[in-house]
Parts: structure tokens; sequence; C-alpha cells
């Protein structure tokens, strides 16, 4: 394939990513192999970065357009919307877990522990001073 033809399909594939987010129906749609769309995807970065940043806005776009039909679904009463909107958009209506308990924690250092700590701090603050001087 010609390195011309290759980057017009490479920007054909840009272009179905940003309105469908779905690499197998980019590839589909412009006639490309997935294997050699994840082969150039490895070895070109440049061509790695635009994909992801079409993915992006592809997935920002029909996130748009789920919205705007969970909206209409609302103002058609749809219950199954509300209940979804509200528990994902209203704190008294999100699921929540209550968690109560206590916790105890005992853990007593050995000698030789408090020894090395000790000792640890002590040093920790002869550096503080080394480096200070």
């Amino acid at each position: 394939m010609k390195e011309k033809e290759q980057e017009k399909i490479k920007q054909d594939i840009i272009v179905q990513l940003q309105k469908t987010p779905i690499i197998e129906y980019a590839c589909k749609n412009t006639g490309l192999g997935r294997s050699t769309f994840y082969r150039w995807r490895k070895d070109d970065e440049s061509f790695a970065n635009d994909v992801d940043q079409a993915l992006t806005k592809g997935r920002l776009l029909i996130n748009d357009m789920a919205e705007s039909q969970l909206i209409s679904a609302i103002k058609d009463k749809n219950m199954t919307a509300i209940i979804f909107w509200l528990k994902h958009n209203h704190k008294n209506y999100s699921t929540k877990i209550e968690l109560n308990g206590k916790l105890k924690t005992e853990h007593k250092l050995t000698p030789e522990q408090e020894e090395e700590i000790t000792r640890a701090l002590n040093l920790a603050s002869l550096l503080g001073e080394i480096n200070e001087g």
C-alpha cells in the first residue's frame, strides 16, 4: 500500500472514530483489517494519539446523544429513565451503603523494634543536622 493511500485511510479511520467510537465499525467502514489497524497503531505513535483523541471525542458525542435521549424519555414520563436519572444525579436517591462497626488495633512493639525505631529516628535527626549545616 502506498504511503499516500495509507495516510488517507488513517484519516478516514479517525473521522469514523469521532462519529462512532468503535474500532471494528471504523475498520469495516473504511475497508481496513483490524490487524492492520492495530499494527499501525502500535508502529505509529502519532496515529495512536490521533486514535485516542478520536475515541474520546466520539465517546463524548455518544454520551451527549444518550443524555439527550434520556432527557426526552424523562419528559415522556418514562419511570425507568426518571429513576436512573435520580439515582445518578440526586443525592437523596443514590444507592447508599452504610457500615457500622468499631476497629480495634492493638499492636505492641517488641523491645528490639522499639530500639530500631529509636535508632532510626536518631539517625534521621543527625542527617537533618548534616543537611542543614
